[in-house]
C-alpha cells in the first residue's frame, strides 16, 4: 500500500489540518461560549442567533462562495483552504456556552472577590471545569475534519496535498483493476484513530450532551 501511494505523507496532511483546526476551532468555542453564557452586553442574544443560523446552511451552499474567497486569496491548493473555513463551528459555540450556563455562578462571584479579571475566570475557572464538553466538541471537530471528501476534493489536487479520504478514493481509482487487498489496508488504517477517540472519549461525549440541555 506504501508503495503504491504516498500514503504516508496523506496520513501526515490528515493528522496536521484536523489538529490545526481543533486548537484553533476550541479557542474560538470557548471563548465565544464563555462571552454568551457568562458576560451581559448589549445585543447578546440577536448576535447569538445570528451565529446558530449559520448552522442552517448547508455546507454544499457554501463551496462556491469559500472557494471564491480562497481563491482572491490565493489558498487554493494549500492546507490553508481547508484550515480557514472550519475554524469557526456554530454548533461548537453552542454546545459550549450551554455547559458554562451550568456551572454554578458562586465560583465566578468568589473569583470576582479576589481581583480575578474576566480573562482570568475563563482560563482558570471555566476551562478545567469544562472539561467533558471541551473533550466532546474536539473529538467532533477532529473527526469531521479527518473524515472530509468533499472540500478536499474541490480545493485539493496535488498528491503531497491529499488528505486520507481524498488518498482513499485516488488509490481506489488506481487499484480498480488490481488487489482490493490495499484498498482494504488502507481503510483499516483510517479507522484506527477515530476508533481509539471513541473509545477514549465516549463518556465525556454523554456527559457534555447531557449537561448542555439542563439550562438555557
Amino acid at each position: 500500500m506504501f508503495q503504491a501511494f504516498p500514503f504516508a505523507q496523506v496520513i501526515f496532511n490528515s493528522i496536521k489540518i484536523a489538529v490545526i483546526v481543533v486548537i484553533a476551532n476550541l479557542f474560538i468555542s470557548t471563548m465565544a461560549g464563555f462571552a454568551f453564557a457568562r458576560i451581559k452586553f448589549k445585543g447578546k442574544n440577536v448576535v447569538f442567533l445570528i451565529i446558530l443560523a449559520g448552522m442552517m446552511i448547508p455546507s454544499q451552499a457554501k463551496l462556491i462562495p469559500t472557494y471564491l474567497v480562497m481563491s482572491k486569496m490565493g489558498l487554493v491548493g494549500t492546507h490553508w483552504s481547508l484550515i480557514l473555513p472550519a475554524i469557526i463551528n456554530p454548533i461548537n459555540i453552542f454546545f459550549v456556552r450551554q455547559y458554562m450556563m451550568t456551572i454554578p455562578g458562586s465560583y465566578e462571584e468568589a473569583a470576582y472577590i479576589d481581583g480575578a479579571g474576566r480573562f482570568t475566570i475563563y482560563l482558570r475557572i471555566f476551562l478545567p471545569m469544562s472539561k467533558s464538553v471541551i473533550i466532546m466538541t474536539s473529538m467532533l471537530t477532529f473527526l469531521a475534519s479527518w473524515n472530509d471528501f468533499l472540500n478536499p476534493l474541490i480545493f485539493l489536487s496535488k498528491y503531497d496535498k491529499m488528505t486520507l479520504p481524498l488518498g482513499l478514493k485516488t488509490l481506489s481509482g488506481a487499484m480498480a483493476t488490481g488487489s482490493t487487498s490495499v484498498i482494504l489496508a488502507g481503510v483499516a488504517i483510517s479507522l484506527i484513530i477515530p476508533t481509539l477517540l471513541y473509545i477514549f472519549g465516549q463518556k465525556y461525549i454523554l456527559q457534555s450532551v447531557v449537561m448542555s440541555g439542563l439550562k438555557s
